[in-house]
């Protein structure tokens, strides 16, 4: 084999917390990636910022640091570690910039070390779009006329040449970030300043509108030897406009000839060896002209990236870790298939059947925010389905949302959801086709092409053939609907029947799916890798050998308030039930993580997590049990069924989850155990609600039962607010799930511990302390461990507070509480049954190995069989903070205000060895810049201008300038603080806003509360989120920020890796 000899040990770049555009897909790539080359026997050092990904995981690497992803910290780690290579294209576009910036600071050369992958050509010629087009010129390819703009005033001149619309993209973003559609003058000024600001390099690609044309993508590898595959080719269902990682694509893709496909293909390879890829993968974005079939070039991505997990679910050929073993110098041919174990790499994949992927968005999370969708990135995650045929794939896909157990429920059509693309479009499609539309009408509002109509619209005509002619003896038609895709609950809907008979009836007649498998070879040759989906259409079912196996029920896709965190749970569960002895069955349905990677589990079932789909792998299966308390609220919500069809249910009972999780029952065994809780009620209506208000008082925060991430939680200041709140969520709130009102425990410190219990032990993992006060959801809010503000006596409080829970209620395996203190007083908020979101983060602050616990607990194990005396949080000696990060910037009309519902996409680790060091690592780890000198502006409520005041003084003794909207300003000059007074908005020019947008303003420190002071603020802190100025919206976070500043002042930070987990 011919690795390079003189490699032994390797650097990764990591790609930093999840953000839109850059998500749990590099997760998967980084894993697999460090796994193929640990086998190699190289060493490998990982560095990333991120604490919810297994790949941050300590025995994931030799070593692993959870550092920012930040050049002088990078730099830190060469000095200590002196890797011969790095491998930055693995890491998405946070790594690439890095590994340029390392080389373009002479860092790499200083310390002779050697990229690989990509070098600094490469990453520029695939990156920079200017040299990119030159090479395009080179080899004859065609690309949309455009424009390289670095100035205002260039693209302004530029735009009559161009005509309107016109496609905005910055050089070096990810997600399309920056980027944007203009449609007029106005627009186009706009989107102009915002796209050059964005762009690292002030570099913006401005081109004519290829707008509905069709758009393909190829998933494409090279060796050194100049070995060429496609690995998949994909085809968007939306037009050219859509950002691909906002439209439904499909692969392989459906539309083109052969010899338009070959032809594309050929472009392909030409275009990989010009940009001078040598070893690894590449993502290549054509357009296709629907009636001239002229074909242009989009862009490439020179690296792994979100398109290369779907390719790799898609085919089972495993991009990321045949990318790095490339990098290392091997050749295709000399890499075996790890599927067939006959075949080499350099076979490229064939399918027998299609995969169609659906991003799921979280508009109703950013109040204000309009849902179109444009060439900049807005969805949070996303699902795919597999079925032999186009059908089949897009309602298993659709199913596979979590959104409406029909997979397509009817809807009052709106006819502006289907002309223009919004994340509602595809149910509206479906519903127009219900209304009587036609194709070539959808086709003329959409620009979709016509072959993906006419399978909406075939499937839209056999609802009414269930409509008409469904029946107990017609076996044929309930047959030919599973063969399409239609899901259980949606055919009762349409037969006028229960869901429950539906499946009796199937079961009666024999209806049951085959489980086939993903081979990369269409069958071709003999396959032993356990990778299945499921389908109706005539086969015999593989034979899967896993008797007594444990199913682990995964959490499908990425969402806010479910994300990376818990497929994290999922994969280290797995691989502590395998260590245990088990088999292990996963089962999800999204294509970004870990969990879906074929040589995760000893089964994989790649299928929506439905009752229907689990209910028929358990059956398949016939396992030993399964488990819920992994994979989110996803698993937990679809228990009761599986236990109902006689399914065993590993850990906490039904019983237990029900005690955690109703308001009411957990409010009763609180008050039995003589626990201070916050005065509450329960409403089932606005009628009940109006009977409890002067019981509970204002103000209060109203939450529904069994909910995630805070949906629908808000604080009520008043009755209009509340009468508003049960007005808006009528259809949420009833008397078997209803609404708890609980009294707002205003100024409290709240408060994280997540322990596992067993029959006969109890491990408490460690207790987190947030740092915004109480009001703030707990995955928004920053948080510290061990606990910076609490003391002793309060922590060891909480700690008895939370096992005595844990027992009454009966827990086996996981449970998070969450609890406030106030005035020395420790109030019970809420328990969650169930591994958090905060599992990773305090598995890697402490080192003691949750999951693992957890997984001990449900197979039973005593106290006596294990070694629990080691397992203390307390003796932790390295402080660690969690940071968030936020997505306003892809939601230009959201408020960055925080509040009790959800609103981050990812978290990031700031590890030191004291508090200020972590908080320093957390800020610059969530990229909030810490900037060393400038205007600090202040606009404070109040109640908060007292407290502030101190922090004033603080920062303009460390030399910053002090600015402030009037009433501020005037208390700070008044109280011995040289304050610059700043109008308001509606106080006339120049004002605040102008001053934050010149660059005048170094960071914001802005309170508020009320209805018409949040919006009368809105300006100043949506202008922060535009220009990249820190904002910060709690006292409690502006204390953090400003000790934060004296650390980058006054500290060098040191970089440690991570210890491994302690063993039991």
């Amino acid at each position: 084999m011919s690795r390079k000899s003189s490699l032994k040990r390797v650097l990764i770049i990591g790609s930093g917390p999840i953000v839109i555009g850059q998500a749990c897909e590099f997760d998967y790539s980084g894993t697999q990636a460090c796994k193929a080359l640990m086998k190699e026997g190289l060493e490998v050092i990982l560095v990333n910022s991120n604490p919810a990904t297994i790949m941050t995981d300590p025995e994931v690497a030799t070593r692993v640091y959870v550092e920012p992803l930040k050049v002088e910290y990078l730099e830190k780690i060469i000095e200590k570690e002196k890797p011969d290579a790095v491998i930055p294209t693995l890491g998405g576009q946070t790594a690439l910039n890095l590994a340029l910036d390392l080389h373009a600071k002479g860092i790499l050369q200083k310390h002779k070390v050697q990229l690989l992958g990509a070098t600094p050509e490469v990453i520029k010629a695939g990156e920079d779009r200017e040299i990119f087009r030159g090479l395009l010129d080179k080899i004859g390819a065609r690309y949309p006329k455009s424009h390289l703009v670095r100035t205002f005033e260039h693209g302004m001149q530029i735009a009559e040449d161009l005509g309107y619309p016109m496609i905005l993209r910055p050089n070096y973003t990810l997600g399309g970030g920056g980027g944007g559609i203009a449609y007029s003058p106005e627009e186009y000024k706009k989107m102009l300043v915002t796209a050059l600001h964005e762009s690292p390099t002030s570099e913006v690609l401005v081109e004519e509108s290829i707008l509905g044309w069709k758009e393909f993508e190829l998933e494409v590898m090279r060796d050194h030897k100049g070995t060429f595959v496609v690995v998949c080719s994909i085809e968007n269902l939306d037009p050219c406009g859509v950002h691909t990682g906002d439209s439904i694509t499909v692969a392989p893709q459906q539309t083109l000839s052969d010899r338009e496909y070959q032809h594309m293909r050929d472009e392909a390879c030409k275009i990989i060896n010009e940009v001078g890829i040598q070893t690894g993968g590449a993502n290549i974005q054509f357009a296709v002209h629907p009636t001239t079939r002229e074909r242009v070039v989009i862009e490439m991505n020179p690296r792994v990236s979100r398109s290369s997990a779907l390719a790799s679910k898609a085919t089972g050929f495993p991009i990321a870790k045949i990318a790095a073993l490339l990098a290392i110098g091997y050749s295709l041919d000399e890499l075996q298939n790890d599927i067939t174990k006959v075949t080499p790499s350099c076979y490229e994949p064939a399918l027998d059947y299609v995969v169609t992927k659906i991003p799921r968005f979280a508009f109703e999370k950013f109040s204000g925010s309009k849902d179109s969708l444009t060439t900049q990135m807005k969805s949070v995650g996303e699902v795919m389905g597999i079925g032999r045929t186009l059908q089949e794939s897009l309602m298993k896909a659709l199913a596979s949302l979590e959104k409406n157990p029909q997979g397509i429920p009817e809807v009052a059509l709106e006819i502006g959801k289907v002309s223009y693309p919004n994340s509602q479009r595809i149910y509206h499609l479906f519903q127009a086709f219900r209304d009587g539309k036609t194709v070539a009408e959808i086709e003329e509002l959409t620009r979709i092409n016509p072959y993906f109509l006419e399978q909406i619209e075939a499937l839209i005509k056999f609802e009414g053939k269930i409509k008409n002619d469904f029946s107990e003896a017609n076996a044929d038609l309930l047959l030919a609907a599973k063969r399409k895709g239609f899901t259980d609950a949606r055919i009762a809907v349409l037969a006028g029947k229960k869901e429950s008979e539906v499946r009796a009836l199937r079961e009666k007649q024999g209806i049951l799916p085959k489980y086939q498998q993903v081979d990369t070879c269409a069958g071709e040759f003999e396959s032993t890798t356990p990778y299945f989906y499921s389908s109706y259409w005539p086969s015999v079912s593989a034979k899967v050998n896993a008797a007594n196996a444990v199913v682990v029920i995964g959490s499908g896709p990425n969402r806010i308030g479910q994300g990376i965190e818990f497929d994290y749970s999922c994969v280290r569960g797995v691989k502590a039930f395998q260590k245990a002895g088990s088999k292990v069955v996963m089962v999800n349905s999204n294509p970004e993580t870990v969990s879906t990677d074929y040589d995760t589990s000893d089964v994989l079932f790649f299928e929506p997590l439905t009752a229907e789909s689990l209910i028929e792998i358990m059956r398949f299966m016939q396992p030993m049990g399964f488990v819920a308390q992994l994979g989110g609220q996803t698993p937990i919500n679809v228990a009761p069924e599986l236990v109902k069809a006689g399914y065993k249910l590993l850990g906490s009972s039904l019983e237990t989850i029900d005690l955690a999780e109703d308001r009411g029952l957990f409010s009763k065994i609180c008050r039995e155990l003589n626990f201070a809780i916050p005065k509450s009620a329960m409403a089932g209506s606005v009628v009940e609600a109006l009977q409890h208000e002067e019981a509970v008082g204002y103000p209060m925060i109203c939450r529904p039962s069994y909910v995630l991430g805070g949906r629908r939680m808000e604080v009520i200041e008043n009755r209009d607010e509340l009468l508003s709140y049960f007005q808006r969520h009528k259809d949420y709130i009833s008397a078997e799930k209803p609404c708890l009102m609980d009294q707002f425990l205003a100024g409290a410190l709240e408060v994280d511990v997540d322990l596992v219990r067993g029959q006969d032990w109890t491990v408490v993992g460690g207790v987190v302390e947030h740092i915004e006060a109480a009001g703030v959801h707990s995955g928004d809010s920053m948080g510290v461990l061990p606990p910076h503000r609490l003391k002793d006596e309060t922590c060891e409080r909480i700690e008895d507070l939370s096992k005595r829970l844990a027992d009454r209620i009966g827990v086996i395996g996981h449970l998070n509480l969450q609890l406030a203190v106030k005035n020395d007083v420790v109030y019970m908020l809420e328990a969650n049954p169930r591994s958090s979101r905060s599992v990773p983060f305090v598995a890697k602050a402490t080192s003691i190995p949750l999951i693992d616990l957890g997984v001990a607990a449900m197979l039973g194990k005593r106290k006596k069989d294990l070694k629990l005396d080691g397992l203390k949080w307390r003796k932790t000696q390295t402080v660690s903070v969690k940071g968030v990060v936020f997505p306003f910037k892809k939601f230009p009309e959201s408020d960055s205000l925080l509040g009790p519902e959800m609103k981050s996409t990812g978290e990031s680790m700031g590890r030191g060895k004291n508090y200020s060091e972590a908080l320093s690592k957390a800020f610059l780890s969530s990229n909030i810049r810490l900037p060393k000198m400038g205007q600090v502006f202040f606009s404070l409520r109040d109640k908060d201008k007292e407290g502030m005041l101190t922090l004033a003084k603080e920062l303009q003794r460390m030399g910053y300038g002090v600015s402030a909207t009037t009433g501020t300003a005037t208390f700070f000059n008044d109280h011995g603080v040289n304050c610059l007074s700043l109008r308001k908005v509606d106080e006339g020019r120049p004002h605040c806003v102008d001053k934050i947008r010149s660059g005048e303003v170094a960071f914001v420190i802005n309170t508020t509360s009320g209805k018409r002071a949040i919006e009368a603020s809105f300006d100043i802190r949506r202008a922060c989120t535009d220009y990249n100025i820190p904002c910060l919206t709690e006292s409690d976070a502006a204390e953090a920020f400003v000790l934060a500043l004296k650390n980058e002042r006054n500290e060098s930070s040191s970089v440690e890796a991570l210890t491994p987990m302690e063993e039991f």
